[in-house]
């Protein structure tokens, strides 16, 4: 089928057309492109064209599509089954591999990185004995109910449902406080202290564009929900293992943390972990219930532990930052040629170009960013052959696979959509 006949086809099938809603390219315009297949920096469509991806299917591809061995450690685990509901080996060895580099004492693996905050919030609530969860503004945790929120008319006020289906008084649960502002975090604890679960955070933002945590920020996380018997849940869905091997190193002393993409080599996958005087309140052990079909999935695991053995050498770590400020230098010089309003924000192989003249440190600032811009920017870039994520607020990831020249032909873009 050619491309237009996939996306009628899927119109008739999927709400919107698609399974996720940013792959619909509502936010940027034109018609979403169905990839058929990948290799190493580059997708392709159903016609056959090759795009330069940095969508890299939103953070777990840091080898890049295919990579050999991770599909043949698939192969072999398909071979011998792909699923049984029970205890496998390739769980024991993903699980210790896991503990080793991030210093977690117990994780358990569960499909999606929604499943993962939604449980950590469901164990923080139960390890203190209270309901109020804060979250921070443009942080994204997965859709579960209570954190499909947005902020309320005060800096730190109660949430507001964010979602049609979402009861006001599951979103009046959390409270919704700006990013990087550590006044406002204690501003919240002096006066709800003692009825304050948790505070989930993104270790990096990297829903709102990639925004990068200040020094004082990370600090207060660390500091204030401790001093009022509150729980840090530090959610490393996209950074965990993607700027070196075991998690980000922005919040060593979070009480549980959320994982998944890159440890399922690009499979569904997510995890959670923490002390072992928390996870044992999960069930068999304790009293909080979670269960999953096709948690610890054999597939899964085998994909993830492959994915393992090639990041603990640390060279695709510095290949793919190599690469990544290359990117980001050019992008750079693309900018002031063009003499437009805008920055480039990187960490590490993660990074985003804001249509902004600085870089934004919190949600509200994100939100200035001239979206209508990034959606011309976006069609030029894709009409060059350059797949970028599809909202300004989405961030662009680069891989090991990516190449010299791959990176030039996005430069060389870049100056022409620029202009």
């Amino acid at each position: 089928m050619d491309n237009q006949s996939l996306r009628e086809s899927a119109r008739a099938l999927f709400p919107g057309g698609v399974n996720s809603p940013v792959r619909s390219f509502r936010s940027v315009g034109g018609n979403p492109v169905p990839i058929a297949r990948g290799e190493g920096p580059y997708v392709f469509d159903a016609e056959g064209r090759r795009y330069v991806d940095y969508i890299a299917a939103f953070g777990p591809l840091i080898l890049g599509h295919a990579h050999p061995a991770v599909v043949g450690a698939v192969q072999r685990a398909a071979a011998e089954g792909t699923a049984f509901g029970a205890l496998t080996p390739g769980e024991v060895e993903l699980g210790r591999r896991l503990c080793e580099a991030t210093g977690l004492e117990r994780v358990r693996f569960v499909n999606s990185g929604t499943e993962a905050t939604m449980t950590a919030i469901r164990l923080a609530r139960a390890a203190t004995g209270r309901d109020i969860i804060v979250k921070f503004d443009g942080c994204y945790h997965g859709h579960n109910d209570g954190l499909l929120v947005k902020a309320g008319s005060g800096v730190a006020t109660l949430g507001l449902s964010d979602s049609a289906g979402v009861p006001e008084a599951i979103a009046g649960l959390t409270a919704v406080l700006p990013y990087n502002d550590p006044e406002a975090l204690r501003a919240w604890f002096a006066a709800n202290g003692e009825r304050t679960a948790a505070v989930i955070v993104e270790s990096i933002a990297g829903n709102m564009g990639l925004v990068l945590p200040e020094p004082a920020f990370l600090a207060a996380l660390q500091e204030v929900p401790r001093a009022h018997g509150a729980l840090l849940i530090a959610d490393e869905v996209i950074t965990g293992f993607r700027l070196r091997y075991g998690l980000s190193g922005r919040l060593p002393g979070a009480d549980l943390v959320c994982l998944g993409k890159i440890i399922g080599g690009g499979l569904p996958v997510g995890a959670f972990g923490g002390r072992a005087e928390v996870m044992s309140l999960l069930t068999p052990e304790g009293p909080v219930y979670q269960a999953g079909t096709l948690s610890g999935n054999p597939l899964v695991m085998a994909a993830g532990v492959a994915m393992l053995d090639q990041l603990a050498t640390g060279q695709p770590y510095r290949r793919a930052e190599e690469l990544a400020r290359h990117l980001e230098n050019g992008l750079g010089t693309a900018i002031r040629r063009a003499e437009v309003p805008a920055s480039v924000v990187r960490d590490g192989s993660m990074l985003t170009l804001f249509f902004r003249a600085t870089p934004p440190r919190d949600y509200a600032e994100a939100r200035e960013s001239d979206t209508a811009a990034f959606a011309r920017f976006h069609a030029a870039m894709l009409e060059r052959g350059i797949l970028l994520p599809p909202s300004q607020f989405e961030t662009w990831f680069v891989s090991a696979a990516h190449t010299e020249a791959a990176i030039d032909a996005t430069v060389v873009a870049a100056h022409e959509a620029l202009r």
